[in-house]
């Protein structure tokens, strides 16, 4: 069974976490409550993620702007009618043209619909989404936490979900992934609020 979080039941799940594990008592002392940070189930959204591979989130963020800017209503269609150089001029790279596109496409064709997804279990979601150009399991784990609000993902890929875990945990920085994937299986079934509050601790110690 796949559950959800929503804004309202939030902050009582990362008080639960703060039981179980004095870093999340220490993270929300410091820092405050992480915010729900939550985003539509749409093609536009997907596309913010894909957007956000392998760069920061603010260079992510200026890239969908300046598509927005450019589009007004950024669709399939809309997307799909844009050149190359359009796109690049929107500070896409060759390789996130060709991933936006193909996922365009396979949305256009009907081999993913979006709102089905949403009730699907999280390995079949995975399953369907890896299955396009360009989404593998980072992008899967994002659209997993950020648009459906799984409760259960750990993104083990994530740079900043594993500085925090290194730091708050004083953890070696050449920790091998197996040891960070066991030392989140003790959060289950709320991996995902977990990796949330420890974005908010790497994000809030970042802006000091």
């Amino acid at each position: 069974m796949n559950t959800s979080f929503s804004q309202q039941n939030y902050k009582q799940l990362c008080d639960e976490l703060a039981t179980r594990d004095a870093v999340f008592t220490d993270i929300i002392s410091s820092f405050g409550y992480p915010p729900f940070w939550s985003r539509p189930n749409t093609f536009e959204s997907l596309v913010h993620v894909i957007l956000e591979q392998q760069v920061s989130v603010a260079s992510g963020l200026a890239a969908l702007q300046k598509l927005k800017e450019k589009l007004k209503i950024v669709s399939v269609e809309n997307l799909l009618a844009l050149s190359d150089e359009e796109l690049k001029a929107c500070y896409f790279s060759r390789q996130k043209t060709v991933y936006a596109r193909d996922l365009a496409q396979n949305i256009l064709n009907g081999n993913l619909i979006l709102a089905d997804l949403e009730t699907l279990p999280d390995d079949e979601i995975r399953q369907k989404l890896t299955a396009i150009k360009g989404i593998g399991n980072w992008t899967t784990d994002i659209y997993l936490m950020f648009i459906l609000h799984r409760t259960d993902v750990f993104p083990a890929g994530d740079l900043a979900a594993v500085n925090s875990l290194k730091k708050v945990k004083s953890l070696p920085k050449d920790t091998p992934k197996e040891r960070l994937l066991q030392i989140a299986e003790a959060w289950k079934p709320y991996r995902t609020i977990a990796t949330m509050l420890l974005w908010h601790e790497y994000l809030s110690r970042r802006a000091k």
